[in-house]
């Protein structure tokens, strides 16, 4: 395989990916891009080399500025933007388990600490389902302070290290 086809494999692989950790498909690859870019892409050379929209580009990689996954660069004497994406994979897995916890798992814990508090009555149904909501608000509180920890972690492949632990 040559140096184009393992590329474009490594952007498809990772578009298609990108859907599982929240994003669109799109956003992935022009993630992927960066990623594997030797130096910062402007705009136009994002939309060449994926074939999209300025619209799309812009819109997305907007988006992954606001993820915290790529960041701008200003050339002096140039008009355009140019982009590059953080490579370090451990700061690229802070992010997304930053983002998705925001996004995810905060509006979840307010429903249900809401739910568990307004919730009236002494049925079998109300016991029921506070039942239920107190076990998912209690899995999601530990997942959240896992997350917090992860997230809050300096790098290092801590994480990944615990879990070959786990599952040797």
């Amino acid at each position: 395989m040559n140096y184009s086809e393992a590329k474009a494999k490594f952007i498809q692989t990772w578009g298609s990916l990108g859907s599982h950790w929240g994003i669109n498909r799109t956003m992935a690859q022009i993630h992927a891009l960066l990623l594997v870019s030797r130096q910062a892409l402007s705009t136009e050379d994002i939309m060449h080399e994926l074939t999209i929209s300025r619209g799309n580009t812009n819109m997305n990689v907007r988006a992954l500025i606001d993820w915290g996954l790529v960041d701008k660069e200003l050339r002096a004497g140039e008009r355009r933007e140019y982009f590059y994406a953080f490579k370090d994979v451990n700061v690229i897995a802070r992010q997304i388990a930053q983002e998705r916890k925001k996004r995810e798992l905060d509006p979840l814990r307010k429903v249900l600490k809401q739910i568990n508090e307004e919730v009236q009555g002494d049925s079998p149904g109300v016991k029921e389902l506070k039942k239920v909501t107190s076990n998912v608000a209690d899995f999601s509180d530990v997942t959240n302070q896992m997350l917090e920890v992860f997230v809050k972690s300096g790098g290092g492949n801590w994480l990944s290290n615990l879990l070959l632990k786990i599952m040797k």
